[in-house]
């Protein structure tokens, strides 16, 4: 898969291929934050969501690049100032990303003036394009939106007729027809099947902390709270040995018990070597009650095509690192992961347990270069690996 984001936040042009596993590091404000949102507006895309997700981060113009369009020789080498000069093209954030069937690419602008309506700030798609293979051409292109009207390629190789679509609304949502555009259909099915974990609650009042009614649930939900119900799951899915390695790796001599109660209420319980009783989640640390959110995430019965995980590693001991290193490791060999993290001591039990699991590893460092993040060790944009549509 290669992901392209161009003027998001600090993310003025960044493309980065990437494999099995990926881990995204760096310094504190060298874009980690930013690629990952930019990960979340990209599933925004499927769900028609991503001009209200982008109201939410202020809207188009807090969130596009605000260095100027271009940093020349001279800037970089120190020679004169950063400063601003006419602009040359169209504002514009664009997202994107292409696997070995199929790419996708979203291009946002703003509206013409309007004092008519009260959404005047609202950005419009400008362009959508679906296309086969890594590298968008022009034959390969299947669906494309320009402005407001959409074209399907038929089976024959010619062009449907353009259809109107509101400036607010994807193509993916709006044209993803099993008869006629099967691609669509399918690639938004496998963008919304994308899971993003950020930052589990694990504080007194947390849903994870609360009883619930179980029923069977291969996926955790984004706040934990069917914990319970997720972890017998994965029990009576056959995934017993995993669950019970990766419990034992993090708690030697423990063993993991969910009961079911009254009206089928279940209740995740934590068995520890030289307590005469099982602990609740009510009374386990926040470190142990987030690493058995991070198994149950982890140990899905129903992969996702992208994992994303931001910091997992917070709030936990040094000691329990590796444990999660594992998890993460063997969960690359079933889906694709991004891992954001900036703890040492993760990437190095990660770069041990990849090479146990066989899972491709590949280390991405940001770092800041005149407000701009790019990759170290690497050129920031490479023109031979991504294309974007033009207006």
């Amino acid at each position: 898969m290669t992901l392209a984001v161009e003027n998001y936040r600090s993310l003025r042009q960044l493309v980065l291929p990437l494999t099995d596993l990926n881990i995204v590091t760096g310094a504190n404000g060298s874009g980690k934050s930013s690629l990952y949102r930019a990960l979340r507006l990209l599933a925004d895309c499927s769900r028609n969501g991503v001009v209200a997700a982008l109201a939410r981060e202020g809207g188009l113009p807090a969130t596009l690049w605000a260095g100027p369009e271009r940093i020349g020789r001279s800037v970089r080498e120190g020679v004169h100032p950063v400063q601003g000069t006419a602009r040359k093209e169209p504002v514009a954030l664009r997202l994107g990303f292409a696997m070995d069937d199929f790419g996708y690419a979203m291009d946002l602008g703003l509206p013409p003036p309007d004092r008519t309506t009260a959404f005047a700030l609202d950005p419009e798609i400008k362009r959508e394009s679906i296309w086969t293979g890594p590298v968008l051409r022009p034959a390969t292109v299947l669906c494309d939106r320009i402005g407001a009207f959409v074209k399907i390629r038929d089976d024959d190789g010619s062009w449907s007729a353009p259809v109107p679509i509101q400036h607010y609304d994807s193509m993916l949502s709006e044209f993803a027809d099993p008869q006629r555009a099967p691609e669509v259909l399918g690639l938004r099915n496998q963008i919304r099947s994308w899971r993003f974990y950020d930052h589990f609650r694990t504080d007194a009042g947390a849903p994870v902390r609360r009883t619930q009614v179980g029923t069977r649930t291969p996926v955790l939900s984004h706040d934990g709270a069917d914990l319970a119900a997720v972890l017998q799951t994965i029990r009576e899915n056959g995934h017993v040995r995993g669950l019970d390695a990766a419990i034992e790796r993090a708690f030697t001599g423990s063993k993991l018990e969910v009961t079911r109660g009254e009206n089928g209420v279940l209740t995740v319980k934590l068995r520890q070597h030289g307590l005469l009783r099982p602990l609740g989640v009510e009374e386990l640390s926040d470190g142990t009650l987030r690493y058995l959110l991070w198994v149950a995430a982890l140990l899905s019965p129903r992969p996702p095509s992208l994992l994303v995980l931001n910091e997992p590693e917070t709030s936990l001991h040094a000691d329990l690192l590796p444990a999660l290193a594992e998890l993460i490791s063997e969960a690359a060999t079933r889906t694709q992961v991004i891992a954001v993290s900036h703890a040492s001591p993760l990437l190095e039990a990660l770069a041990t347990s990849a090479g146990v699991a066989g899972t491709e590893l590949t280390t991405i460092e940001l770092a800041k270069e005149f407000g701009e993040t790019v990759v170290v060790g690497s050129d920031a944009f490479d023109g031979r690996a991504w294309k974007w549509p033009k207006r």
